[in-house]
């Protein structure tokens, strides 16, 4: 597995061990992304040229399919690894990550040949739209975009609320429905430096405000035929979606490795009082290893079409969620005052738990689509 294995190089001492992606990765998180987190937190940095690094040493190739075959642990891991660091920039990976995992999944060759290579090397960055597309699969929202057929490809207009890790020069990929044939999909990948196409910045959020998150506006933007993924994209989505959702399981294990580590900081000065508190470090590492090993078997298997498997994939998301939060609130509670000032590392995982356990799917959403079966 990617994620675990070292390569081996000969150089003039011998045998000599390479670093794995996710080695390489984690390097590169302490070294070069901790310390632009408070910045990325606060919305003063996007960490492009940090997102790229990390695409220069495998982390977003690692899951593009081979021979019909995919396994997200090496990409999950990676994500753990930044997230163990800063939770936003584990969102903008899985954000990148999901791209990637569309484009690779698309049978529109003419597509991967244009994308393919600069999205699994990080040279392209982007996104994912599929927040109100993957709400509308389930009965909660009305897909916002709408499209129609043109020679050549199709006009798509609409809005969507927020679309994250973009820039002027970056892709997503998005659903529309089309207006001549209502309740047919299609998805594609959108350009935001196409004119039609407006990035308009959101009101703060409670974290994470670095992670180059927009409004979009479709103005009867012209999508080429070489820029759909699916059409129709009912199939497609069926096949992409347990790794959207198992790509997610990235941000919350890095999430809450951490906050253990918060806790076991702290043990030495506060020891004598948190060992008062219900949940401790201990606790939450048996939860870590159970999530972790559940989703290392979930995420060799991502093209699994059994119903059973699709609701391990749900349910184990919903637990990561909720263990997120769970993790982070313990973390404040055994760092107590010193947790509480603006600024300490508890109080923006706190935060930062919150958006684990919102984003779509989220902790609703996945309860909804459990209960309806």
């Amino acid at each position: 597995m990617g994620s675990l294995g070292q390569h081996l190089a000969i150089d003039g001492a011998g045998v000599m061990p390479v670093p794995s992606i996710v080695e390489q990765v984690a390097a590169i998180a302490r070294n070069e992304l901790a310390p632009l987190a408070c910045g990325i937190d606060a919305g003063t940095v996007y960490p492009a040229d940090v997102l790229r690094r990390f695409g220069e040493v495998g982390a977003w190739s690692s899951h593009v399919p081979e021979d019909g075959a995919a396994d997200l642990n090496c990409a999950i891991d990676a994500i753990g690894a930044i997230g163990e660091v800063c939770g936003a920039s584990a969102f903008m990976a899985w954000c990148q990550n999901t791209l990637v995992w569309y484009v690779a999944n698309s049978s529109n060759e003419t597509l991967k040949e244009r994308l393919l290579d600069d999205v699994a090397s990080g040279r392209l960055l982007g996104g994912t739209g599929l927040s109100n597309p993957m709400k509308s699969f389930f009965g909660i929202e009305k897909l916002k975009l709408k499209g129609r057929k043109v020679e050549g490809g199709y006009v798509v207009r609409g809005a969507l609320p927020w679309v994250s890790n973009l820039g002027p020069d970056h892709m997503f990929g998005t659903i529309f429905e089309r207006e001549d044939a209502p309740g047919e999909i299609v998805m594609f990948v959108a350009d935001c430096a196409d004119p039609a196409v407006t990035l308009q910045p959101c009101q703060p959020f409670l974290a994470m405000d670095g992670t180059g998150t927009y409004g979009i506006q479709f103005r009867d933007l012209f999508v080429p035929d070489e820029l759909i993924l699916a059409d129709p994209a009912g199939p497609f989505v069926k096949k992409i979606r347990a790794g959207f959702i198992l790509l997610q399981a990235g941000m919350a294990l890095g999430l809450i490795k951490d906050c253990i580590k918060i806790m076991q900081e702290v043990a030495a000065p506060l020891g004598h009082v948190n060992r008062y508190l219900p949940q401790q470090p201990v606790d939450f590492r048996a939860l870590a290893d159970e999530l972790a090993t559940e989703t290392a078997i979930l995420a060799a298997d991502p093209y699994n079409t059994d119903e059973t498997y699709w609701r391990k994939v749900v349910a184990l998301r919903l637990r990561a969620g909720e263990a997120s939060v769970a993790a982070a609130h313990a973390a404040m509670l055994h760092c107590g005052a010193r947790g509480y000032l603006k600024g300490n590392r508890a109080e923006r995982r706190l935060r930062e738990a919150y958006f684990v356990a919102i984003v779509t799917p989220a902790t609703k959403q996945l309860r909804k689509m459990l209960a309806d079966g």
